[in-house]
């Protein structure tokens, strides 16, 4: 790849004239562009299409040799070119290195199968088998997917998705006519990109049946309302969703289950809270209340999202208005008991963050 863009320095490629050019799928060369743009060898200067171009440093990414770096742990080959990054790399403890998402947060990554996770979901993504994460929200469902997969497109579910946010539709265009857009599911299926549908199971069953032709045996839609034509998934088009089982009216139906052969349970990691240098006593209260609701005494309980949260609220206005921010975002029929715990733990009576006396 780096050796096509820096033959012509001054050209611009869209990811189709690459593919054609090197004879690879579009999602593994659209993958591959995104990696040399991530390490600044390469930059996309466009995005509807996707056009990238060589920068100062592509020459020196054309000059290394193909294949893994010595030493490194030969992967299993995929039946079907899928666009992933690298194998996550480890630090010199063992342990892999965090993982940059492309809102330029990093992920840590967590055990899944004795594999760090995102390596574990690349390799589900290149076996062709769908993944479900699920668990409540804050826990890191979606930024595990964001890290594991650079190429993602979101859909983010509700009930008012309709199968025209996941297909396409007439839109009016500047000329007062209407032509028809394509929905994120054609781009994925099209490019050979990941697609996560976010809170999946809040969007309707009637919407998702459009999505399962494209996961099974088939791998092809109609669509119907842009004469009736056929799109077949490219290679490297994966379906990966998330769904939050405490949120009022997600459901969880067996048509939608029966879709995703792997289920994974997502929790907040409280060992990850502390090594993030979050307040000790704050950390101790959300593994507390995470015991009282994993017992049925109560239904809520800090995540990471709460205490990264907490922990920018301490940095601002001091620690004490974090825990009374911590009481105060506690659902009502729960909130005694949270002001109880962290009143305990912290030594003084706490109460939800409120206004005080004009000054």
């Amino acid at each position: 790849m780096a050796q096509v863009l820096v033959a012509n320095t001054s050209a611009r490629f869209t990811v189709t004239a690459l593919a054609n050019q090197l004879g690879h799928s579009g999602g593994a060369v659209g993958n591959a562009c995104e990696t040399l743009v991530a390490r600044g060898q390469a930059e996309r200067v466009s995005t509807n299409p996707r056009m990238y171009r060589a920068t100062s440093a592509t020459a020196a990414a054309a000059q290394r040799p193909a294949g893994p770096p010595p030493g490194a742990a030969s992967a299993p080959q995929p039946s079907r070119p899928v666009p992933t990054r690298a194998p996550a790399r480890s630090s010199s403890l063992g342990r892999p290195l965090p993982v940059t998402r492309p809102n330029g947060q990093t992920y840590h990554p967590r055990a899944l199968a004795e594999l760090p996770d995102v390596e574990a979901l690349r390799r589900l993504r290149e076996a062709g088998v769908p993944v479900l994460l699920y668990g409540p929200p804050g826990t890191g469902k979606t930024s595990l997917i964001e890290a594991a997969f650079p190429d993602l497109i979101t859909v983010a579910g509700d009930g008012d998705t309709t199968v025209g946010d996941l297909i396409g539709e007439y839109t009016q265009d500047e000329h007062g006519g209407y032509a028809f857009v394509h929905g994120p599911l054609i781009t994925a299926m099209r490019e050979g990109r990941a697609l996560l549908l976010d809170d999946a199971t809040l969007i309707s069953p009637k919407v998702l049946a459009a999505l399962y032709p494209a996961m099974d045996g088939r791998r092809q839609i109609q669509v119907k309302a842009h004469k009736g034509e056929t799109i077949t998934a490219a290679d490297g088009f994966y379906v990966v969703a998330g769904h939050n089982p405490g949120v009022h009216g997600a459901v969880l139906t067996e048509a939608l289950a029966s879709r995703f052969s792997v289920q994974v349970q997502v929790g907040s990691d409280y060992d990850l809270a502390a090594s993030l240098k979050i307040d000790r006593t704050a950390v101790r209260i959300a593994r507390r209340l995470a015991k009282l609701q994993e017992a049925g005494d109560i239904g809520w309980a800090p995540q990471l999202r709460e205490l990264i949260a907490f922990q920018k609220i301490a940095d601002v206005l001091g620690v004490d208005a974090a825990f009374a921010n911590l009481v105060g975002i506690a659902p009502l029929e729960d909130r005694d008991t949270v002001a109880e715990i962290v009143t305990r733990a912290t030594g003084r009576a706490v109460n939800a963050l409120a206004l005080g006396r004009q000054l």
